[in-house]
């Protein structure tokens, strides 16, 4: 969901959701282990971002548990949650440093306020420059440096290119959490001067759980758990965008009905995403199968879809306008094409009301 929070009104609770139980599993044993840089790997949604947050705040910690996970309540852990702490460095595109609600610096901050630029989708070289100077410096808290970097694969060769030689002989004692959702696209240098962590899947029952102690409602959990296809983080991000149950099982249909209200409130990649799991589970509808994302009850009738060659080509469609999504001409105009193809590709020709003739 595109929704838009500021960070000064949120709670450093609300920013940093608590660690999921199957990732604090993860992290435990990552802190048994020696190494000054991970690649935190694997799809969207299990939780790199949380996983390497929770390594560096354990590392910077003042009294870790026993376990070795960060206590929570120190003046360390404290300044990690107010985002000040002297001795991290957090590395995102602007959207994401704005989203999580990490400072930028002051220049940077200018040209967004000044409204020069648009905030950068990918992690400039400027900043890693910075990074890398922050890297050489003495630590402020005699507890060592850290650096999280996600998601990773949005450095360009450029970026990347600067980080290699301090990645490879860090200076002083300084560590680095590489979080990537596709870490294919890194340079095989960089994968290369890392230890290799693939995130874990949860167990459906494990997340739905936790969801719900987050405060989602059972049906909220279970519906939202299906529509992430089971990567929880997304589930928690489409609770937390205002997405309800009721709001995802409607989209089947009005998508069908080419209803563009109903997806208002989705970015233009966003909606892209949901279409395509419309289009995935239409095809299952048609097949017989059971859907993935939805329910095969917030679908038409089989019969009251369109064919699979018309299915399938919309769905291609949709893949062609994925490479533009982030760059659309005038977003209301792109999702009300989006909207209208699906309307064009899901319709049975038989049930399309016939074209009107004008009278004589």
């Amino acid at each position: 969901m595109s929704r838009t929070r500021s960070p000064a009104a949120e709670t450093p609770v609300e920013r940093d959701r608590p660690l999921a139980p199957w990732l604090r599993e993860q992290a435990v044993a990552l802190l048994q282990q020696r190494g000054h840089a991970w690649l935190l790997q694997g799809p969207t949604g299990l939780g790199q971002y949380d996983l390497g947050l929770a390594l560096v705040q354990a590392w910077l910690c003042d009294h870790p548990q026993e376990d070795g996970i960060a206590c929570g309540a120190c003046e360390s852990c404290h300044a990690i949650s107010v985002r000040t702490h002297p001795d991290l460095q957090v590395l995102m595109p602007e959207t994401g440093m704005m989203e999580h609600a990490w400072p930028l610096d002051e220049k940077t901050q200018k040209e967004l306020d000044d409204k020069k630029r648009k905030p950068s989708k990918d992690i400039r070289v400027e900043a890693m420059r910075d990074a890398i100077e922050f890297a050489q410096r003495t630590s402020s808290r005699a507890r060592g440096k850290a650096v999280l970097i996600y998601p990773a694969e949005r450095m360009n060769h450029v970026t990347a290119n600067a980080l290699l030689k301090t990645l490879e002989e860090p200076v002083g004692n300084v560590r680095f959490v590489l979080a990537a959702e596709a870490a294919h696209l890194l340079l095989p240098t960089i994968r290369s001067r890392c230890m290799t962590h693939t995130l874990h899947w949860p167990q459906a029952d494990e997340a739905r759980t936790w969801l719900q102690e987050l405060g989602l409602s059972e049906e909220d959990a279970r519906v939202l758990l299906r529509a992430a296809g089971g990567r929880a983080e997304d589930a928690s991000d489409l609770a937390r965008a205002g997405l309800h149950a009721a709001d995802w099982r409607k989209l089947p249909q009005a998508a069908y009905q080419s209803q563009v209200q109903a997806f208002s409130a989705f970015a233009p990649a966003q909606a892209i995403d949901v279409l395509q799991k419309i289009c995935h589970d239409a095809l299952a509808v048609k097949a017989g199968a059971t859907p993935r994302f939805f329910g095969s009850e917030d679908f038409p009738p089989a019969e009251r879809l369109a064919g699979w060659r018309a299915i399938s080509q919309w769905g291609k469609r949709l893949a062609q306008d994925r490479r533009s999504a982030e760059h659309p001409y005038n977003p209301g105009l792109f999702l009300e094409d989006l909207v209208a193809q699906a309307g064009r590709a899901l319709v049975a020709p038989a049930t399309r009301p016939a074209p009107r003739v004008p009278a004589r």
